[in-house]
């Protein structure tokens, strides 16, 4: 979401230079197995730019036509699972190990239920590759997608219990995005005293409009400072929509507190 102005695979190089030492990405190709060569050329763009890849989506459809993510949908859900290969071994080339899985609408015509179920079998497909890396795959609430199911942090952690339960797969975890939540209602004290230790990645934006902290009413440090006291030790990606551009975008963040690296969670 940021450095958007520039293709993609000018970004890495482009947070690089403005002081980062580790990017995310959402699935960067439109389709669930692209072409060795486009691989190939993203492992690179990240590699040449010297910067670790904290975090990447799985596929998760046309998502500016509103998709969430392929992981519960029946007539998709063949991608997800070829996808998965293609995934981890991303990010076994970029030292990635932080993989979130978006479960997707509710689709018309399919039984919720039905879904559920399918959404548990392949995250536990998906935490079993992850696992051969010793990575985690991620699970998040999100807004503004009506027909998306998990709206709260309760949701995301029903989900990642059930795949424990049904499988014993238990790389599965919580990622815990604060914009999303506090969009859809959440208590964020609330889900952070009682969630807090069970967090795997954290993302921000402020609210309302996503954008930049401080442009809302979020008390984003406050809350950064209480994960950090349950013990979250892990990267904060920036996922917010940039006012005026990335850059001057960034003034809100001094450049000697971009290139922190995280220390691992015990």
């Amino acid at each position: 979401m940021l450095f958007t102005e520039l293709p993609l695979l000018e970004r890495p190089a482009a947070a690089a230079a403005a002081g980062f030492s580790a990017v995310e990405f959402w699935w960067p190709f439109p389709v669930a197995v692209p072409a060795d060569r486009e691989v190939d050329a993203f492992v690179a763009a990240v590699t040449d730019a010297g910067v670790q890849l904290a975090g990447l989506n799985f596929f998760a459809g046309d998502m500016p036509g509103g998709d969430r993510g392929v992981v519960s949908w029946p007539k998709r859900s063949a991608e997800f699972r070829d996808n998965v290969d293609v995934t981890i071994g991303i990010g076994e080339r970029l030292g990635c190990r932080a993989f979130n899985a978006l479960y997707g609408n509710r689709i018309e015509g399919a039984d919720p239920h039905e879904q559920d179920e399918l959404a548990a079998i392949n995250l536990a497909l998906a935490g079993r590759a992850a696992s051969r890396i010793g990575g985690t795959v991620l699970v998040e609430p999100v807004s503004g997608a009506p027909r998306y199911p998990l709206r709260t942090a309760a949701d995301a952690i029903g989900v990642i219990d059930r795949v424990a339960e049904q499988a014993d797969v238990r790389n599965v975890g919580f990622l815990c995005d604060l914009y999303h939540l506090a969009v859809n209602g959440d208590d964020l004290d609330k889900v952070i005293a009682r969630y807090g230790d069970r967090v795997a990645h954290v993302q921000i934006a402020d609210a309302p409009g996503r954008g930049e902290p401080g442009t809302g009413e979020l008390a984003l440090s406050r809350y950064l400072g209480d994960l950090e006291a349950r013990g979250y030790r892990g990267w904060v990606g920036l996922e917010y929509k940039p006012a005026n551009g990335t850059e001057p975008g960034l003034a809100w963040l001094p450049r000697d507190r971009r290139a922190a690296a995280p220390v691992d969670n015990p």
